[in-house]
């Protein structure tokens, strides 16, 4: 199966001019998240998904083996030997993708023998953006030959979104070596955390996590208990926690209620608990106390929010 793919690395990045700007990029400015407007054009406008993208840059290479992986990447072209391939294959395509053009995964299948092209409307190459759904259900019918709907359900649940605080800055004075020794032992003591108070890990996001919980006020003492045990790390995080229902789709969380929780904790500073005025109603009489950290926008959610600091 191929997905956003190419045989041909002039599909990618067609002139010499094009390669020196990416180039330029990996070497002043890798690690921003800047180039998400290549990769998703439709949520160039988003703060949250670049920060997470350049997270993803810095997890993914050093900009010196990102710059040498692209040299190498630019030496691709494999269109004379596709007629070799002989086994059964998918080629999957955004036809208005506009990283990887889609004459790139049209080559591919006129040049595979009894492929299969499959075009899916979109720009975004990020595959969990635009076409997700299509994709996965493509792909299942592909290798199972049927296909079925996803069951969603919805619960009612806490969800909350932790973050390392000046990520950046601490890639930069300890190198890829101590960076990756770090988030090792900041992951090891947020699922410690997660255990101590049966908090159920959805997935990490670079040097963050998405997690569940069964109930806000745990959710606060946990969040509370994280942020004291990597400050004895000296490793300074923001949470977000809020309340609401959440579609439950295999092992991932998604809706309103998630994009709120991740909202709400980059609002925060170095070492903030934030909760949103649903939790704090939720929590009355549990003795936990709280700060007013002041109404906010939160982008691409209604209306303005009520936030607060749990305070230790």
């Amino acid at each position: 199966m191929l997905y956003g793919a190419f045989a041909r690395f002039l599909h990618w990045i067609a002139t010499d001019e094009e390669f020196e700007a990416l180039i330029s990029y990996i070497d002043e400015h890798w690690g921003s998240g800047a180039s998400l407007p290549n990769f998703a054009p439709s949520k160039a406008d988003d703060a949250a998904l670049q920060q997470w993208w350049g997270k993803f840059e810095r997890l993914g290479a050093s900009p010196s083996a990102a710059m040498a992986l692209m040299r190498m990447n630019r030496e691709i072209d494999i269109s004379g030997i596709l007629h070799s391939i002989q086994v059964p294959t998918l080629v999957l395509h955004l036809t208005d993708d506009t990283l990887i053009s889609v004459e790139g995964g049209r080559e591919l299948a006129a040049g595979i023998p009894h492929a299969r092209l499959v075009e899916f409307p979109g720009t975004d190459h990020i595959p969990f953006l635009d076409a997700g759904d299509w994709i996965l259900a493509e792909m299942r019918e592909f290798l199972t030959g049927s296909r079925s709907s996803t069951v969603i359900d919805r619960v009612l649940s806490t969800v909350v979104f932790t973050d390392i605080v000046g990520s950046t800055a601490r890639v930069d004075s300890r190198g890829d070596l101590g960076w990756s020794d770090l988030l090792k032992t900041h992951d090891k003591t947020v699922r410690q955390e997660l255990s101590n108070f049966r908090g159920k890990e959805v997935k990490t996001l670079g040097d963050g996590f998405l997690a569940t919980f069964d109930g806000p006020a745990r959710a606060i003492h946990c969040a509370s208990a994280i942020r004291a045990s990597l400050q004895r790390l000296d490793v300074p995080v923001r949470i977000g926690v809020h309340t609401g229902e959440v579609e439950l789709i295999d092992d991932d969380v998604r809706g309103i209620a998630v994009h709120i929780a991740s909202r709400v904790a980059h609002l925060g500073r170095a070492d903030d608990v934030l909760v949103s005025r649903t939790v704090k109603d939720l929590v009355a009489g549990s003795g936990i106390k709280f700060e007013n950290f002041g109404t906010h926008t939160l982008k691409g959610i209604p209306e303005k929010w009520q936030i607060f600091r749990a305070i230790s």
